[in-house]
């Protein structure tokens, strides 16, 4: 099938057609560019865009997305994890329960222009086949805890990612990968079993690292080193890890993650709402380190969508560095697109708008009254625009 979308911004990434048009075929970009170079070629559907801006489909690098029904429960109150999320999650989520809320979850997401995700939860059986009736491209990592809440077996998520692994290998937009909780929640042999299994399946890995203050604390007391040495001390550390939060990191555990090119996640909007803190983002885009923006699960960051994201990071980071200028909105819209796909290790396939490349794509309407008027479509995308004026994925 041969798509044209025709009279629409086009912001490839790397460039910008005020008024360009794009050509899809068997899902793949065939052609795009200005509208006076379009070619005539027959074509099964035309998308006028109507001065819309064409963008690469966003990707959601972390989040939990079974986990929709425990969203804004206990909110304001300091241990919700363990007071509320934990208990609950072991109590009440069930296969058929995750199976629902991530199919919720990701039509949340693609409401809001989100094509790829990077999801850590459990009953991925469940998770995976709810992705794949929705077609969205994902990795699915099996969350590793101790008392996980799809197995009464200590560290079941280790077994039951192999499992998952093995089944859904062929899946041609489904990833599978492991994901330790933290690394004070595993033992450290369970961790370097998580690091076999990934080499042996050559799959990614995922964790939840240097979150809180009692996390530093205990490494700092237990071993007299940061999480992230001590991650490196057991040999965890490999280019196919994506480490979430990364708000309590010195200058050289940047330098050690940059050594083993590990890439981060980085969720402003779940991390301060939880009043955490601000990861050093621009000292780690600094450092080489290849950053993507996660949403966290909707029981952490409330909202599914990057738009929310964009907002909080211009607006924290500016406040954080004293910088007006700082994270311009072009640079922004390029870490919920490219840079994600940089840090999934899908930059080849998806991120920008190119020739040869999946067609995964955003089109967000101008033609509402918060986007008017477009002097500058990054702007409009980050400061203007919300998940509501998405009209096609």
């Amino acid at each position: 099938m041969r798509i044209l979308i025709k009279n629409v911004w086009i912001l490839t990434m790397d460039s910008v057609y005020k008024n360009g048009y794009l050509i899809i075929e068997d899902k793949t970009i065939l052609s795009l560019g200005d509208m006076k170079q379009c070619p005539d070629v027959q074509v099964d559907r035309v998308i006028d865009g109507q001065g819309g801006l064409l963008m690469p489909g966003m990707i959601n690098t972390h989040t939990q997305a079974g986990m929709i029904p425990f969203r804004s429960l206990g909110d304001d109150i300091p241990d919700r994890l363990t007071r509320f999320l934990f208990p609950l999650e072991s109590q009440a989520m069930t296969a058929e329960l995750a199976y629902h809320s991530t199919k919720v979850a990701i039509a949340e997401m693609q409401l809001a222009g989100i094509t790829t995700f990077y999801d850590m939860y459990y009953f991925k059986e469940s998770v995976a086949q709810a992705t794949a009736e929705m077609n969205s491209r994902a990795i699915l990592a099996e969350t590793v805890l101790e008392d996980g809440c799809d197995s009464d077996e200590k560290f079941s998520g280790l077994k039951i990612a192999e499992e998952f692994i093995k089944k859904w290998s062929h899946h041609s937009l489904i990833t599978q990968a492991i994901a330790p909780h933290t690394p004070d929640t595993k033992s450290t042999e369970s961790l370097k079993e998580a690091v076999n299994l990934s080499t042996q399946y050559g799959v990614p890995l995922s964790i939840h690292l240097s979150e809180m203050m009692f996390e530093i604390e205990k490494y700092a007391q237990e071993y007299q080193q940061t999480p992230v040495e001590y991650l490196e001390a057991i040999d965890f550390l490999s280019n196919k890890l994506l480490a979430a939060y990364l708000i309590f990191v010195k200058d050289e555990d940047l330098d050690i993650l940059a050594k083993y090119n590990v890439s981060v996640a980085h969720c402003i909007g779940a991390n301060t709402k939880s009043a955490k803190g601000v990861a050093p983002l621009q000292q780690m885009m600094d450092k080489g380190l290849k950053v993507g923006l996660g949403t966290d699960g909707p029981s952490s960051g409330n909202t599914l969508d990057l738009f929310t994201q964009m907002k909080l990071l211009a607006n924290f980071h500016k406040t954080y560095t004293h910088n007006r200028s700082a994270f311009p909105s072009r640079e922004i819209v390029r870490l919920a697109t490219f840079g994600g796909a940089e840090a999934l290790g899908m930059e080849k396939l998806v991120g920008s708008l190119e020739i040869g490349k999946k067609a995964d794509i955003t089109l967000i309407k101008t033609d509402s009254i918060n986007m008017f008027p477009i002097h500058d479509p990054y702007a409009a995308i980050v400061y203007s625009a919300n998940a509501a004026n998405v009209c096609e994925v």
